[in-house]
C-alpha cells in the first residue's frame, strides 16, 4: 500500500502522544508532522503534502472547525475531540469521521480505513467501443420468480447488504446478488455509478441539483470519489 501522510494536530501533548502511537501499529501511516495548533498546521500544509489529518477541535487561537473552513482543497479529516456537540458540524463538514476522546485503537482503525477508502481513486469506467450488440434487458430472479427488466425500465439501483436493491418503473426488486455483480450485467455507457451504492440510468435523471442527483422521487447521493467522473460521462466539467 502506498504510504499515507498523516498530520496530527491537538494543543494536547498526551493526546498527541496517543495517537502517535496508534499510527505506529499501522505500518501504511506515515506522521508527517504533529502541532500544537490549527496556525502551525498551516504552516505545514505550506512547505508539503499532506493526505490525512487527524484534528482536535478545541484548540486556542483558532478551533479545529474553523480551520477546516480556511482550506481550499482540505485533505481527509477525522477529527478527535471530547466534545460531541461539534459531530454535526464536522460532518457538514465532509469529515471522514468524528472520534471522541478517549477512544480505542480498534475505532481508530476504523476511522483509518475510512479515510483509506476515500482516497482511493475511483475505478474508470471501460471505453464503449459499440463494436458489440448489447441486450436491452436483464434477467433477475427475486421473490421466486424471474424477473425480465428491460434497460429502458430500470431507474436506479442501490447496494443492500447481500442484496441489491433494484428500483424500476413498475416494481421494486432484491435479487440476491452483489452490487458489483449486478453491475457487471448492465452496459456501461448508459448506466453510471455515482456513488459506492448507487448506479443510476442516465436517460432517467430528471435533474442534478449539488450532490444530489433526481430520478422521478428518488434523491439519489453524489460520492466525491466520483462526482468528476460522472460529470464528464454526462458531458459536463466539475
Amino acid at each position: 500500500m502506498t504510504p499515507i501522510d498523516c498530520l496530527i494536530v491537538d494543543d494536547e501533548p498526551i493526546a498527541r502522544d496517543i495517537i502517535r502511537t496508534y499510527c505506529a501499529h499501522l505500518p501504511y501511516l506515515r506522521v508527517a508532522g504533529e502541532c500544537g495548533s490549527a496556525l502551525e498546521a498551516r504552516a505545514i500544509f505550506m512547505q508539503q503534502k499532506v493526505d490525512l489529518v487527524f484534528l482536535d477541535i478545541n484548540m486556542p487561537v483558532m478551533d479545529g472547525i474553523s480551520f477546516l473552513k480556511t482550506l481550499k482543497t482540505p485533505p481527509q479529516i477525522i477529527f478527535t475531540t471530547a466534545y460531541k456537540e461539534y459531530a454535526v458540524d464536522a460532518f457538514d463538514l465532509a469529515a471522514c469521521d468524528y472520534l471522541l476522546k478517549p477512544f480505542s485503537l480498534e475505532r481508530f482503525i476504523v476511522a483509518v480505513d475510512k479515510a483509506i477508502e476515500k482516497l482511493k481513486p475511483p475505478v474508470p469506467a471501460p471505453i464503449d467501443t459499440g463494436e458489440s450488440k448489447e441486450d436491452e434487458f436483464v434477467f433477475l430472479k427475486a421473490d421466486g420468480k424471474i424477473y425480465k427488466v428491460m434497460h429502458d425500465d430500470l431507474l436506479y439501483a442501490e447496494a443492500n447488504g447481500n442484496y441489491t436493491k433494484v428500483q424500476t418503473t413498475q416494481h421494486t426488486l432484491l435479487p440476491a446478488m452483489t452490487f458489483s455483480g449486478f453491475e457487471e450485467l448492465l452496459p456501461k455507457s448508459r448506466f453510471l455509478r455515482i456513488h459506492r451504492s448507487f448506479i443510476v440510468n442516465k436517460s432517467k435523471i430528471d435533474h442534478i441539483e449539488g450532490n444530489r442527483v433526481f430520478i422521478q422521487d428518488a434523491e439519489i447521493p453524489i460520492g466525491s470519489n466520483y462526482r468528476e467522473q460522472f460529470l464528464r460521462q454526462i458531458g459536463l466539467s466539475s
